[in-house]
């Protein structure tokens, strides 16, 4: 790869967990990952070291992405013991190299949660989120042609609030980062967006029990509020959506 003038680049030392099966024993296998360009991405730092090991014969590392631009939420891994890598409010696609130094080394791992069965390397299966958007994360609209943008008025707070929430992207941080493997700050989000909004109003009741069930049937962990999940989010979800999710629990249980 050309370096462009005045670029600088580093070299580190990469160790990488790989799993060729959820069933197969995993370790960790070191890299020296050479002449990095600190304007790379680290997705891009992992497609050179993916370059070199095709270019050797051996199997690149299997990891997630798609938009590469923090939209999509398919990436996701733990760097450093931190979801995401070191920034706050980025996701691992947007997370460039001028934040790591010479010759640092950095550790790889893929988001640990029973919910989340690993699939190889650093992929996971987040199918158990779209389980929970199944259960109740929609609203029930008459199809046809598009209704007035006016025709269900939303006062401004609530519509920021609820657009606030639905900026999570699902990526699964939160559940990694968290110390129980908790999902309540990703089901409060999507809680909280249809809560929030008049459209979202007459299907409150069910929709917060059924995404509270299926979250509990698929055995992720319950919140101790410790806050974990609000640092490690790469769109900065608050947990005040948490207790927003508790309120609407609590009120479609006792009413």
């Amino acid at each position: 790869m050309t370096q462009e003038k005045g670029e600088k680049s580093i070299n580190l030392t990469v160790k990488v967990w790989r799993q060729e099966g959820p069933v197969v024993k995993g370790r960790l296998e070191t890299y020296e990952a050479r002449n990095i360009s600190t304007n790379m991405s680290f997705l891009e730092m992992l497609d050179v070291i993916n370059e070199e090991l095709t270019l050797e014969g051996k199997e690149p590392i299997a990891f997630d992405h798609d938009c590469r631009e923090g939209i999509c939420g398919m990436c996701g891994a733990m760097v450093n013991g931190r979801a995401h890598g070191p920034e706050k409010g980025t996701t691992l696609c947007q997370l460039h190299m001028r934040h790591f130094s010479d010759r640092d080394t950095v550790v790889i791992e893929p988001w640990r949660s029973r919910a989340f069965k690993l699939v190889r390397d650093l992929v996971v299966d987040r199918s158990a989120f779209d389980k929970i958007i199944q259960a109740g994360g929609y609203i029930s609209v008459n199809t046809g042609g598009s209704p007035d943008g006016n025709a269900i008025l939303v006062p401004q707070e609530a519509a920021e609030k609820a657009m606030d929430a639905a900026a999570c992207i699902g990526c699964g941080a939160c559940v990694a980062s968290c110390p129980n493997a908790s999902a309540m700050l990703f089901v409060g989000a999507k809680v909280s967006q249809f809560a929030l909004l008049p459209q979202g109003k007459p299907e409150a009741e069910k929709r917060a029990l059924a995404m509270v069930r299926e979250m509990d049937d698929l055995r992720f962990g319950n919140c101790t509020n410790e806050r974990e999940c609000e640092a490690a989010c790469p769109k900065e979800i608050s947990i005040t959506n948490i207790a927003r999710l508790n309120r609407e629990f609590l009120k479609a249980s006792f009413f």
